[in-house]
């Protein structure tokens, strides 16, 4: 297995012979999605040591452009998207050992929509956003964790001032809220926020007027919460904002907006808070390609600017060790996960130069060590 990651370029550090057993609490489990247009295979497994930064390749399972994953709570469970722009594009349900890294398919289901780039679950059902479908597809979980066939289908709509890129409807991210009663999901290429109310029997259901509107040619993208459940924040894609709400029972209320794009690349892409909520980080690609830095004002969810990291090429995802001392960050077209270690009182970021290569490579999951679970 060793020499099979090799021969894929992921870099000498990870071909490093180092122990794959259970570390404590330092160790975590790192999947990392891509496209597989390429040499990439699917999706790859690794043992990450978050007080070291180094990575230790275990797995992998071939599936085509899983672009982005999500783990069930307990890391039992994988569920990817295939993010392909027909009718074979499709979400699923694989198995996943935390302690040897080991990746099985139990099952794939039709999303239906086309090229589904977002996936999530709160353990009873589980979302994709379909970019090209323009719609979000709900499926409801077995106990054995696999997938049922998609049983609701939700359309965005295309109303937004940009020609080209909001002339049909997107829906890039769907996700469920903190106290696990409501769905958003971004409509792209309305320029706002849908919100949908899920029932303790898992149904679903929109009123009209159930959306929070944002201003027109921004693309909204991918929405975050605060760690404390009262703010969430949102990376427009066109506009390159980040934008912060106050969050209360379903609402969403705007106190701020604020560049994370200096250079109006229209190409931001992923956000996310450090475990503690005191800093936020948002990626840009096209042009500048980097990580924007904001400290956080924990007690009205304000945002100020605190710095900027430059990146490989298109830092298309890129997620934060639970512990908060790395970001790691998948530059599509650098081939290549960058590792940073971060500054807890600057939140600001230093490259370790630990790269783990593999073929564009876009997204980054950790799931915490059994011992933890």
């Amino acid at each position: 297995m060793k020499l099979l990651y090799c021969m894929l370029g992921l870099s000498m550090a990870a071909c490093t012979p180092q122990k794959t057993v259970n570390g404590g609490e330092d160790e975590l489990s790192m999947l990392i999605g891509t496209y597989t247009d390429g040499t990439s295979k699917g999706i790859y497994s690794f043992r990450f040591n978050q007080k070291t930064g180094t990575a230790t390749p275990l797995d992998s399972v071939e599936l085509s452009n899983p672009s982005y994953l999500t783990p069930s709570e307990d890391g039992k469970f994988i569920y990817a998207v295939s993010e392909m722009n027909d009718s074979t594009a499709a979400v699923n349900a694989l198995a996943f050992d935390k302690q040897t890294g080991n990746l099985r398919l139990l099952n794939s289901e039709r999303t239906p929509g086309a090229a589904p780039c977002y996936v999530s679950t709160n353990g009873k059902e589980v979302l994709t956003a379909n970019y090209s479908g323009g719609n979000m597809s709900v499926f409801r979980l077995r106990k054995d964790g696999t997938l049922s066939p998609a049983e609701a289908l939700f359309k965005g709509t295309a109303n937004g001032p940009d020609t080209i890129r909001q002339i049909v409807p997107h829906i890039h991210c769907a996700l469920f809220s903190p106290d696990g009663k409501y769905i958003f999901a971004t409509d792209f290429s309305a320029d706002r926020i849908l919100r949908f109310t899920l029932s303790s029997e898992g149904n679903i259901s929109r009123l009209p007027g159930e959306a929070t509107g944002i201003a027109p040619d921004s693309g909204p993208r991918h929405l975050t919460f605060s760690p404390n459940g009262k703010f969430a924040y949102l990376i427009n894609e066109l506009s390159g904002k980040v934008i912060a709400f106050g969050y209360t029972d379903g609402k969403l209320e705007q106190i701020q907006s604020i560049a994370a794009d200096s250079l109006q690349a229209r190409g931001s892409a992923d956000i996310h808070l450090s475990p503690d909520g005191k800093f936020l980080y948002a990626s840009n690609r096209l042009e500048g390609d980097g990580i924007a830095i904001f400290t956080v004002d924990t007690v009205n969810g304000t945002l100020t600017r605190a710095g900027y990291q430059s990146t490989g090429i298109h830092p298309r995802h890129f997620n934060i060790t639970p512990n908060g001392k790395y970001l790691l960050a998948a530059c599509r077209d650098s081939n290549v996960i960058q590792i940073y270690e971060r500054d807890a009182d600057t939140g600001l970021l230093t490259d370790i130069h630990g790269d783990i290569k593999v073929d564009k490579p876009v997204c980054v999951k950790f799931i915490p060590n059994p011992k933890q679970s």
